[in-house]
C-alpha cells in the first residue's frame, strides 16, 4: 500500500506540481522507494514513519507551501513546544504540552551538538539563511536530549518527549486598546464568515475610531476571499487602484488538478452563504479549471482583472497598523501585499513568509489517512527574479526579532507609540 501512494506522490510532483519544470530532478525518489520497500518487508512502517518519509522525500523541492500529513489531527504528535533561534540558542516561545520548560528557557544543544552546528547540519530542513526565520518543528523531534538555560542562568539536561499535537483554535477579535484604537486579531483567513460577523458587529467602532492596528503575525493563510470584505477600511476614502502585477501567475491545469480543485470548490460551495464569495468560487471553477482543463500552464490574468483591481476606500480608521512576521504566510502574505500598497497603511514587524511562488493548493487524500497539498499556480516573476532574492513581504518598520520579544510585545509598543506621536 505505501509503495503505491509513494509512487502516486511521485507522479504528482513530477507532473501536477505548479514547480516541477523548476525544480526537476532536484528529487531522489528511488532512494525513498527502497527505503519504503525495506521496511514494508519487515513489517516495520507505520504510518507516523511513512509521514516522515515522504516529508523529507518533499524537502528536496525546497517549498514551504507543501505538506504532507495525516488526515487525523490527533495522531499526529510534536515536541510540545515552539523555539525561535537567537544568535547561538533556541528560546522557547510557547508550549503546547510540554510542561517541563518555560517560555524564555533557552535550548544550548541537542544530543550535545549545539544550536549553531545544528543549524548548519539541518539548513535543509530550514530552508532559511536568517536566524529569525527559520523553522526548528522538523528538527527537533530528530533528537532525544536537550541542553537547557533557565532564565535564572541554571542548566540542566531534559529529555525530549513526543505529545499529542495541539488543536488549532482560531483567533478573530477586535478590542479597544485606547479612546481612539482598535486592535483586530487575525490568525487565518480560512472563512470570510468570522471576518464578516467581526466587521457587521464592530462596524460603528470602526467607522468612528482614528486608529486601527491589524495583527496577522500569525496568519496561516487561507483565501483571499476571506477578507475582502475588510480591505475598504484598508484604504483611503474615494477609488483606489492595486496593482498585483506582483502576483501574477500561471495555473497548471491538468486533469488531475482540475479534478481535484474543481471537487474542493464544489464542497466548499456547499455550506457558502456569502454572494460575492459564491460568485469568486464559481468563477474561479468556470473560468479557470473547467475552461483550461488539461492544458498545462495557462496565464491567470487572461481571465482576471486582478492588474486593475480597485478598492473603494473609507476615511475611517485614518492611521492603521498591520503587524506582521514570518509565521504570517500564504494569503497573509497577499494581504500584507495588498495593505503596503495604502498610504494609511503602516507595516511594522518582520518579512512575511513569502510562500508564495507556488500557491493555489490541491489537496490530495488516501484511504482517509494521508494528505498531501502542493501548489498548482507559479509566480511568473519566477522567470526574471534574482535567485537569492529576500522572501516576504517587507514591513516599513523593521523591529528584528530578539529574545525580549517572548515577555514584551516590541511591536505593539512601537505601533501605540506612533499613533500616540502621530509618527506615521
Amino acid at each position: 500500500m505505501y509503495e503505491k501512494i509513494f509512487k502516486e506522490i511521485v507522479s504528482m510532483m513530477h507532473h501536477d506540481y505548479a514547480g516541477y519544470t523548476d525544480k526537476k530532478g532536484w528529487d531522489n525518489p528511488e532512494f525513498y522507494e527502497k527505503e519504503i520497500q525495506v521496511l514494508e518487508n519487515r513489517n516495520e512502517l507505520t504510518p507516523l514513519k511513512f509521514v516522515d518519509l515522504v516529508q523529507d522525500y518533499l524537502l528536496d523541492f525546497k517549498d514551504p507551501h507543501l505538506f504532507f500529513n495525516l488526515t487525523e489531527p490527533e495522531q499526529e504528535v510534536d515536541h510540545g513546544f515552539r523555539a525561535r533561534r537567537y544568535q547561538d540558542k533556541l528560546f522557547v516561545t510557547s508550549l503546547s504540552g510540554e510542561t517541563r520548560l518555560t517560555p524564555g528557557d533557552a535550548i544550548l544543544s541537542l544530543d550535545h551538538i549545539p544550536v549553531q552546528e545544528l543549524a548548519e547540519t539541518h539548513r535543509r530542513e530550514l530552508m532559511e539563511n536568517k536566524a529569525e526565520r527559520e523553522d526548528w518543528r522538523q528538527v527537533i523531534p530528530k533528537y532525544l536530549t536537550a541542553q537547557i538555560e533557565e532564565m535564572s542562568g541554571n542548566t540542566r539536561t531534559l529529555d525530549l518527549r513526543k505529545y499529542r499535537k495541539s488543536e488549532y483554535v482560531p483567533q478573530h477579535t477586535v478590542q479597544q486598546v485606547d479612546d481612539h484604537t482598535l486592535l483586530m486579531t487575525l490568525t487565518d483567513f480560512f472563512d470570510p464568515t468570522p471576518i464578516n460577523g467581526l466587521l457587521e458587529t464592530y462596524q460603528e467602532e470602526l467607522e468612528n475610531s482614528r486608529n486601527l492596528i491589524i495583527d496577522v503575525r500569525r496568519n496561516l493563510g487561507g483565501s483571499t476571499l476571506s477578507y475582502k470584505q475588510l480591505e475598504k477600511y484598508l484604504f483611503p476614502e474615494g477609488s483606489n487602484q492595486v496593482d498585483f502585477s506582483f502576483y501574477h501567475m500561471k495555473v497548471n491545469c491538468t486533469e488531475r488538478n482540475a479534478d481535484l480543485i474543481i471537487k474542493s470548490i464544489e464542497d466548499e460551495l456547499d455550506h457558502v452563504d456569502d454572494e460575492s464569495y459564491r460568485n469568486a468560487l464559481m468563477e474561479w471553477k468556470e473560468q479557470t479549471w473547467e475552461k483550461h482543463r488539461g492544458k498545462g500552464f495557462v496565464s491567470f490574468e487572461e481571465d482576471s482583472s486582478d492588474s486593475d483591481y480597485m478598492v473603494t476606500g473609507q476615511p475611517f480608521p485614518e492611521n492603521i497598523i498591520v503587524l506582521i512576521d514570518n509565521y504570517c504566510g500564504s494569503a497573509g502574505d497577499i494581504f500584507a501585499y495588498l495593505c503596503k500598497q495604502s498610504p494609511k497603511v503602516t507595516m511594522i514587524g518582520r518579512p512575511t513568509m513569502g510562500v508564495n511562488d507556488y500557491s493555489n493548493l490541491s489537496e490530495m487524500v488516501w484511504d482517509h489517512q494521508f494528505k498531501l497539498m502542493y501548489a498548482t499556480s507559479r509566480l511568473t516573476q519566477l522567470d526574471s527574479r534574482e535567485q537569492n532574492a529576500e522572501q516576504g513581504i517587507r514591513p516599513d518598520v523593521y523591529i528584528p526579532w530578539t529574545p525580549e520579544h517572548i515577555h514584551q510585545d516590541q511591536d505593539m509598543e512601537k505601533a501605540l507609540a506612533m499613533l500616540v506621536t502621530d509618527a506615521l
